[in-house]
């Protein structure tokens, strides 16, 4: 801060805010929440790759299969669930699962990866702390019966949505989110 600023500081006349994010955090919980539009999966890989981000080959096959029910207009609030609640050796799919189902959080519609690989920039994703989210959605097979989940990152060489396959024991690196939706009230 140069001698003009720090005067101003003193005299009030300057303001210290923390960045506003459209997320929040809450005990290891980052919550946020977003609005279907009615998008099909091919829709999806247009706007995505339209947008600058890179959509994988397994996240195209996802996309494209009929098990890709979208919406419209649904609101989503959404939890993530932050890998470094679990230790490492309880940071596998089933127990993460186990962990949502005890804080009353349902499996999201497949649609949600797409949802929030568009709202969040990789710069967000990073000041969550995390280099993967994972949406944790029913498991959809690709075109060789492995069973995949949408995920989003923010590797070096692009913003990607790609889908990762999926299995009860696989364990996850604690740099990674699990995207869960909040039931509401009816």
């Amino acid at each position: 801060m140069n001698k003009d600023m720090s005067i101003h500081f003193l005299r009030e006349e300057l303001t210290v805010s923390e960045p506003v994010h459209s997320w929040r955090e809450e005990d290891g919980v980052i919550y946020f929440t977003v609005k279907s539009d009615g998008r099909t999966g091919k829709d999806w890989i247009t706007c995505l790759e339209g947008n600058g981000f890179r959509v994988g080959d397994y996240a195209k096959q996802i996309l494209c299969s009929p098990y890709f029910k979208p919406t419209s207009g649904v609101m989503t609030e959404v939890a993530l669930l932050k890998g470094v609640l679990f230790e490492d050796q309880r940071r596998i799919t089933k127990k993460i699962r186990a962990e949502a189902h005890k804080r009353n959080l349902t499996k999201p519609n497949a649609e949600l990866a797409c949802l929030t690989r568009m709202k969040f920039t990789d710069k967000d994703i990073e000041a969550m702390g995390l280099v993967w989210i994972v949406t944790m959605h029913e498991p959809i097979n690709d075109t060789d019966g492995d069973q995949r989940l949408l995920n989003m990152d923010r590797y070096d060489d692009g913003c990607w949505l790609d889908a990762c396959s999926v299995g009860p024991g696989d364990v996850w690196v604690p740099v990674s989110g699990f995207a869960f939706a909040v039931p509401q009230p009816v």
